[in-house]
């Protein structure tokens, strides 16, 4: 079962992963250094699947392709919001990581609390305590991306023509 990784509002992009990181182009050596301007252990402590818990604004700041796949390489499955910076939102859709918008879900969760998260259905629940949070769920086309693993390789299994 996942865990709930809780973090407060605007959670900026440099905080995801910082500047100086911004020269490596491995996922994995960005992984690595996922939210350690505001948790030094998050990379090291975090497991396959487990979801960030975030309040309003999240991934505010630069428009780094790299904060959403230093997420996705550290194991991050999904992160649910109150609100999040609009070109984060896309780039993490792009990249294929789950973004889901939910008010309210803040503070309904505490750090390690277990959490499951239907992306088809739109719910966020809160397996330790039993509360249910309501999403808008994804459209079909944006699940596609997602289960693709990002817009490219969703434009390639598509046979999408290529620009010479």
């Amino acid at each position: 079962m996942a865990r709930a990784w809780v973090f407060e509002d605007d959670v900026s992009t440099d905080d995801i992963i910082a500047g100086r990181y911004l020269i490596k182009h491995d996922p994995r050596e960005l992984g690595i250094h996922a939210m350690e301007n505001i948790n030094p252990i998050f990379a090291k402590r975090v497991k396959r699947g487990d979801v960030i818990i975030g309040g309003k604004n999240f991934g505010c700041g630069s428009s780094r392709e790299q904060a959403p796949i230093a997420l996705k390489a550290a194991g991050v499955s999904a992160v649910v919001a109150e609100s999040f910076a609009r070109i984060f939102y896309r780039n993490s859709i792009n990249q294929g990581l789950p973004v889901i918008t939910c008010p309210g879900v803040r503070s309904g969760f505490k750090n390690m609390h277990k959490v499951k998260v239907d992306l088809k259905r739109g719910t966020i629940h809160n397996v330790t305590t039993g509360k249910v949070f309501k999403a808008e769920p994804f459209p079909d086309f944006i699940l596609g991306i997602l289960r693709a693993g990002g817009l490219i390789p969703y434009l390639k299994r598509r046979g999408a023509p290529r620009r010479r």
